[in-house]
């Protein structure tokens, strides 16, 4: 039967107390299997030592994708709730102990009326959302391949408890990582001729790169390049051999993140041949921007308009999310994903964040109706 409201805080404060790293969520994973186990759901083998994917339905319609995350942060918890984490180190504090609690939630809910469903459900419980490595590796998996949309979920303490965050088109970025190497001829700090020294043109650099979002794309268009890093050299009187920053560019869509890359590669090898240094570029592309279906977005309005449920405008952030990777792998498909307001006093990634367990019920419900309704659709 359904999880109660009191089962749901159960799983959720037990999960919350023991929280895991990302790839590292032996527990959690057994505890979703256990109990998605003792309820004779369908649990689909999975090539990674960590996450579960989970199967309802005997339809032949359409499979629909729910995905959650299940991983903590390397952040020492600081609130004082009664079931506050027992692993130093460690919390939840991004709200995927909500996440994968609700999506229990769901799954017993939808078992329920497995055999009138229209259609599947695939409930994804992703290991690694906060290593932005997770999604890329279970997407590739193939297990979800026939899944023809995703659901996804989040916390948001910027709305009421039980509000759902709602709004079609980008609403996270893309996120890349980039190093680069500019290595130029150490020497003595009192005869720099004799040298090539990479501290100028890496100072030049981190103000060139600025002009990616202010002169050479469309300002309407959200871009941001931030250094966060920077080395060169080790003593007062030496111009180093070389040096090196590093740090990340956002965008959100995908031309545009493809036109940042190039300007951001000339940028660097024009500054270098100025400064007569040598460039080593290292790109590491992340997860693509997360970009909401119109369609899926009318339907998530009426049907918590259906369940009483307040709906709010989403709001875009330069923040990533991997949940990309299930809505452009192996192909563009269809998806939305939903934030849950959970109130709370404090941010995402703070030590004092927490959510409030009764948006529990709300979210099971609707993420159990969507999931019902997306089956009649398609």
């Amino acid at each position: 039967m359904p999880l109660s409201y009191d089962d749901l805080f159960q799983i959720f404060s037990r999960i919350h107390a023991c929280p895991e790293l990302g790839m590292q969520e032996t527990k959690t994973t057994l505890l979703i299997r256990d109990t998605l186990a003792s309820h004779d759901i369908t649990l689909l083998p999975l090539p990674l030592a960590t996450g579960v994917v989970a199967s309802i339905g005997h339809g032949k319609g359409p499979v629909i994708g729910l995905r959650c995350d299940m991983d903590a942060l390397p952040i020492e918890e600081a609130t004082d709730l009664p079931y506050r984490s027992q692993v130093p180190g460690i919390m939840h504090a991004c709200g995927h102990d909500f996440h994968t609690t609700v999506m229990l939630g769901v799954a017993l809910a939808l078992k329920e009326e497995e055999d009138s469903l229209p259609g599947q459900v695939r409930i994804v419980f992703q290991p690694a959302e906060e290593l932005a490595t997770g999604g890329y590796a279970l997407s590739r998996t193939g297990i979800v391949d026939d899944c023809t949309m995703f659901l996804g979920i989040h916390t948001y303490p910027g709305f009421t408890n039980g509000t759902l965050g709602i709004k079609e088109g980008p609403v996270m970025a893309a996120v890349d990582r980039f190093r680069v190497t500019l290595r130029g001829r150490g020497t003595h700090a009192a005869h720099p001729h004799k040298g090539i020294d990479p501290v100028p043109a890496l100072a030049t650099l981190v103000t060139s790169l600025q002009t990616l979002a202010s002169r050479l794309t469309d300002p309407f268009a959200p871009v941001l390049c931030s250094i966060t890093h920077m080395e060169a050299g080790n003593t007062w009187n030496v111009i180093p051999e070389s040096g090196m920053l590093e740090g990340t560019i956002r965008t959100m869509t995908p031309q545009v993140r493809a036109e940042v890359e190039s300007h951001f590669r000339r940028i660097v090898e024009d500054t270098s041949h100025a400064f007569r240094v040598e460039p080593v570029i290292e790109w590491h592309a992340g997860p693509p921007a997360v970009i909401n279906d119109p369609a899926l977005c009318a339907l998530a309005r009426t049907v918590a308009d259906s369940l009483g449920l307040q709906t709010a405008l989403q709001e875009d952030t330069l923040g990533g999310e991997d949940f990309s990777e299930f809505l452009t792998y192996p192909r563009l498909r269809p998806g939305i994903f939903v934030r849950i307001g959970t109130g709370g006093d404090y941010p995402q990634h703070h030590p004092r964040f927490t959510v409030d367990p009764q948006a529990l019920p709300g979210a099971v419900a609707f993420f159990t109706q969507m999931a019902k309704a997306c089956m009649q659709k398609a």
